[in-house]
């Protein structure tokens, strides 16, 4: 999964002419100069099994092919390594960065380090906080909107570890100094362009000022802009930056009231955050909300189509839960008195309420757990919900994938080379020769197969995801080997993992899983909900395998053995079968 920024071979300080002649000692990762805020790193490579490689006069483990991957300690700044074995020697420099702001030396404010940074907007009465980082026992305050506020000194406050450390069993919060970390935040009652805040800073009896990089407006409640969508799938998040968690995509065409801004960022009026360049502002439009009288359906070959008449495209969200699908509309008020949904190949009852004055909730009762994906779109301003009815699965073992089309992703291609092996060998040429393996087996059993990339090309995510949507197959496999973060322990890490999404795949990755692990005897790495590009389409239950580890010296000899790919895409193309079985 990760990419190791591509194969790097350093050069080698060669003794004799003989040894040009032999294999050479190769580093993968990391390459000379790089730079991390790891607190170790590991280095990829291999050399010949004859002889000992040694990292600063230090013997390392290696495989029986010669490939290793230990572990160093990093101190803060500048690493030297030398990387030898028999008479090649590598010298390669890592420089460990701080993660703690550095605090001013004298009388200034840390470079960058006034909050807002950016330009904000909020709404009467909201609380704006202000913060700095300057010497230890200064007096430092803001003065604006005709008021000063003492910023004050902050007691430490634990750091979070980054989401990868998940995946290196490391997830735990650490102490990060919080020396010179100053804030304090105050409330504007009436709308205003207030311009920027001035910083002031007193220290050992000199004071200085500095205005905030950010500027600040209270908007008016009368007067609050509206925002549209314009992209076809527009990316709702949980705060102001594409470090927030995701929620439901809002559908071209979702108006919503903008009740804040950060930089590029528009806050909605039921709660999520926005990039303005998938939307703009229509000028003169009022809140929207909307009334919903009765709900309509229809029945499509392979799906049901739900249909809510609006009279303005408002926010949704979805919710998945085993046995039920739940759709969420903001600024919708009911005045439903008669819905008809006669008897559904997949829907039992469907059930609304009015949550609060503004929110509707409508839940569909499936007549089986297993969901098969499903699509929002605004035709004008009616939603349309389709849910895709299951797939015809057929009633023998040599029949059982007969009816089925699946989408095969091997991972990566072209420029985007994904991880590295300790040899040079590149994840996007792995993933595709399992891929098309698997493709082999699954077409054995009856099934159509869909390749995204069917050679060394290079195909975005978003092209890939759109094959998903397009295809609408019963289910969508991504390809991939995997890496670790710098600080990860690659020597000892392996195994089979899988990620998913949506909850309509979480029984499918637990399936697959569980199944490759016990019929291959592969390590068992994990089962992750996995926020990726290739598990977010909502059209087919999706799910990303990672095969093995390319960074374990161990496990990539079996990565790039032929019968061991074999079996495991046989493993692979069973586990689906046996998986369809399971849920016909």
């Amino acid at each position: 999964m990760k990419n190791l920024l591509g194969l790097v071979v350093l050069g080698c300080i060669l003794t004799s002419s003989v040894a040009l002649a032999e294999p050479s000692l190769i580093v993968v990762f990391p390459k000379t100069n790089y730079q991390t805020s790891a607190q170790k790193i590991f280095f990829l490579g291999t050399a010949p099994p004859n002889g000992q490689v040694l990292i600063n006069s230090k013997p390392i483990t290696r495989s029986k092919a010669g490939h290793f991957s230990p572990s160093f300690p990093l101190q803060l700044g500048e690493n030297l390594f030398t990387v030898r074995h028999n008479n090649q020697e590598l010298q390669i420099k890592v420089t460990r960065l701080t993660t703690s702001p550095e605090l001013p030396q004298g009388l200034a404010f840390a470079k960058n380090s006034l909050t807002p940074a950016v330009d904000i907007a909020r709404l009467p009465g909201e609380l704006i906080c202000f913060s700095a980082i300057a010497p230890p026992n200064a007096s430092v305050s803001v003065k604006f909107a005709n008021q000063t506020i003492a910023l004050s000194p902050q007691p430490q406050q634990p750091q979070l570890p980054s989401n990868l450390a998940v995946l290196t069993g490391q997830n735990q919060p650490y102490a990060q100094s919080s020396l010179g970390n100053y804030k304090g935040c105050t409330t504007v009652a009436t709308a205003a362009d207030l311009g920027q805040p001035q910083f002031q800073l007193t220290l050992n009896g000199k004071t200085i000022t500095q205005p905030g990089t950010g500027k600040i407006q209270i908007l008016s409640r009368a007067e609050l802009p509206v925002s549209e969508v314009t992209v076809e799938s527009g990316v709702a998040r949980t705060g102001p930056s594409t470090d927030y968690s995701r929620l439901t995509p809002l559908p071209k065409g979702t108006r919503a009231t903008v009740t804040g801004k950060e930089g590029e960022w528009l806050r909605l009026d039921y709660g999520a955050w926005i990039n303005s360049q998938e939307t703009r502002i229509l000028p003169g439009a009022i809140p929207p909300q909307t009334i919903i009288r009765s709900v309509g359906y229809r029945q499509l070959p392979g799906a049901t189509e739900i249909v809510f008449p609006l009279q303005v495209p408002v926010p949704v969200s979805v919710q998945q839960i085993e046995g039920a699908f739940a759709l969420t509309l903001y600024n919708t008020t009911a005045q439903t008195d008669i819905i008809r949904l006669d008897d559904d190949p997949l829907i039992s009852r469907l059930d609304w309420q009015q949550e609060t004055p503004e929110q509707v909730k409508y839940t569909f009762n499936l007549k089986k757990a297993q969901q098969w994906g499903y699509k929002l779109r605004y035709d004008g301003t009616t939603l349309v919900l389709a849910l895709r009815h299951p797939p015809k699965i057929g009633n023998t073992r040599r029949k059982l994938l007969a009816n089925l089309k699946i989408v095969l992703d091997p991972g990566h291609g072209g420029k985007e080379s994904g991880a590295s092996g300790p040899t040079g060998y590149l994840e996007k040429d792995v993933n595709l020769v399992i891929s098309k393996l698997l493709r082999d087996e699954l077409v054995k059993r009856g099934a159509t197969v869909v390749m995204t990339r069917e050679d060394d090309k290079e195909v975005s995510l978003v092209e890939r995801q759109a094959i998903i949507s397009q295809e609408e197959p019963a289910i969508a496999l991504s390809i991939h080997h995997n890496s670790l973060p710098d600080n990860g322990d690659a020597e000892k890490t392996k195994g089979f993992g899988t990620f998913w999404y949506h909850p309509q795949a979480h029984n499918l990755a637990i399936f697959l899983q569980n199944y490759v692990v016990k019929k291959l005897g592969r390590p068992y790495y994990g089962v992750f909900w996995n926020n990726l590009a290739l598990t977010r389409p909502a059209a087919a239950p999706s799910v990303l395998l990672e095969l093995g580890f390319m960074s374990n010296p161990d496990e990539f000899e079996q990565i790039v053995n032929p019968e061991k790919q074999k079996k495991m895409a046989y493993a692979i193309a069973e586990g689906i079968t046996e998986w369809l079985r399971s849920v016909k």
